[in-house]
C-alpha cells in the first residue's frame, strides 16, 4: 500500500510541477504588434531651403489585436524622437540604444484593454534634427506633425479620430517638440508626456562665457564640415536652422549666434523666444485645455532636471494639474523603463478608448 501511495504522490507532484511550468510559459508569452514603415508626402515641408526630402519615413506600430479585430478602433500616441535619431532606430530597423515595439508588446499584453497605435515620423534633417519647429530653412515641422501627419494616420488606419484619443510625447528634442506642438494644438492632442525634454530654457551668455561649440560653428563654411563636427556644434546648426533661419544667407540659410567671433544678440533673442519656459505664459489657456500633461528626467541629466523643476513650478503657479518626477538616472539609461512603466500607463489613464 505504501508503494502505491508513494507512486500516486510522486505523479501528483510531477503533474502540479508540469502545470505550473506550462502556466508560467503561457504567462510569459508576449503578443506582438506589427510595425509598418511607410512614406508620407509632406506638403508643409515643400520648398525647405535645406533640400531635405518631403517624402518622410513614418513608423507605425499597430497593436496585437489590430489584425485580429477588424472592427476595433484605437487611440493614437505620436512619439517624437530625439536629435540625431530617426524612426528607424526606435522601431528596430537600425541598431539603437532602445527599441520601442517590444516595450509596447509587453505593456499591451499585460493590459490589452488599453492598446494604442504608436506613430513616429522621421525628423532627421540635413542638420540631423528638425527641432519640430516651423522654419523656411527646414520646413514647417510642427504643422506637419499636428496637421498633415495626424490627418494621414486618421485616414489610413482605424483610429479614434478625436483629440481625446490622441497623445503626444517625445524624448529629448522630441520632448521639446511635444511641448511646443502640444501647447499650440490643444484641439488636436489632449494628453502630452515629455521624456527628458531638452531646450526648455535659456542660458545666460557673454563674450567671456561663449561655449567652444559656438566658436567652432562660426568657423564652419561647408555642409561637409558640419557633418564632421562634434555633437554640440551640429546641434547649434540644427537650432539655428529652426529658430534663426535666414533665406538670404547661403549656403546654410541660417544665422548663428556667433559671427566673426562676436555674439549676435538678435539671434540669441530669436532663440530665447523659442524656449518654452520663456513663452509658457502665452500658452497657459491652451495648456489648461489639455486633459493631462506629464514629464520626467534623470537626476544625472542635471540641466534638464532643473528645467523641468521650473516647468513644474510654473504649472503649479497656474494650478494646472500634472505628473512630474525626477528619477535616478541619466539622459537615456532608463528611458525604456520609463516608457513601459510610467508613460504608457499615463496615456492609458488619460486617453479616451471609445
Amino acid at each position: 500500500m505504501k508503494k502505491y501511495t508513494f507512486h500516486f504522490t510522486a505523479v501528483f507532484i510531477f503533474s502540479l510541477m508540469l502545470f505550473s511550468v506550462t502556466a508560467c510559459g503561457q504567462q510569459k508569452q508576449i503578443s506582438k504588434g506589427v510595425v509598418k514603415r511607410i512614406k508620407v508626402h509632406a506638403q508643409l515641408l515643400e520648398g525647405n531651403l535645406s533640400g531635405d526630402s518631403t517624402n518622410r519615413y513614418v513608423s507605425v506600430y499597430l497593436p496585437p489585436s489590430y489584425q485580429t479585430n477588424p472592427a476595433k478602433r484605437y487611440p493614437v500616441v505620436y512619439f517624437l524622437h530625439g536629435y540625431t535619431d530617426d524612426d528607424a532606430k526606435f522601431y528596430g530597423f537600425t541598431k539603437h540604444w532602445m527599441v520601442l515595439p517590444p516595450i509596447l508588446d509587453t505593456a499591451f499584453t499585460a493590459d490589452a484593454a488599453h492598446e494604442m497605435i504608436v506613430v513616429t515620423p522621421d525628423a532627421y534633417t540635413l542638420f540631423q534634427g528638425s527641432m519640430y519647429s516651423n522654419s523656411i530653412t527646414t520646413g514647417n515641422w510642427e504643422d506637419f506633425v499636428a496637421k498633415e501627419l495626424v490627418a494621414y494616420v486618421d485616414s489610413h488606419y482605424r483610429t479614434i479620430a478625436k483629440k481625446e484619443s490622441r497623445g503626444l510625447c517625445g524624448h529629448s528634442m522630441g520632448g521639446y517638440g511635444a511641448l511646443r506642438i502640444g501647447e499650440k494644438n490643444p484641439d488636436v492632442f489632449s494628453t502630452v508626456y515629455l521624456l527628458s525634454p531638452c531646450c526648455l530654457n535659456s542660458s545666460p551668455m557673454s563674450m567671456e562665457t561663449i561655449p567652444p561649440p559656438f566658436l567652432r560653428a562660426d568657423s564652419i563654411k561647408t555642409t561637409a564640415e558640419v557633418q564632421k563636427a562634434d555633437f554640440f556644434t551640429k546641434a547649434l546648426f540644427a537650432s539655428a536652422a529652426a529658430w534663426s533661419p535666414n533665406p538670404t544667407n547661403p549656403p546654410f540659410y541660417l544665422d548663428l549666434p556667433v559671427k566673426d567671433g562676436k555674439l549676435q544678440p538678435t539671434v540669441l533673442q530669436k532663440w530665447d523666444a523659442n524656449r518654452p519656459l520663456n513663452n509658457l505664459d502665452q500658452y497657459i489657456f491652451n495648456i489648461k485645455k489639455l486633459t493631462a500633461i506629464g514629464f520626467d528626467a534623470g537626476t544625472r541629466d542635471a540641466n534638464i532636471a532643473e528645467s523641468i523643476k521650473t516647468l513644474d513650478s510654473e504649472l503649479n503657479k497656474y494650478d494646472i494639474k500634472h505628473s512630474f518626477e525626477i528619477y535616478e538616472g541619466d539622459h537615456i539609461n532608463r528611458v525604456a523603463e520609463r516608457i513601459g512603466k510610467k508613460m504608457l500607463g499615463f496615456f492609458s489613464e488619460n486617453l479616451s478608448f471609445k
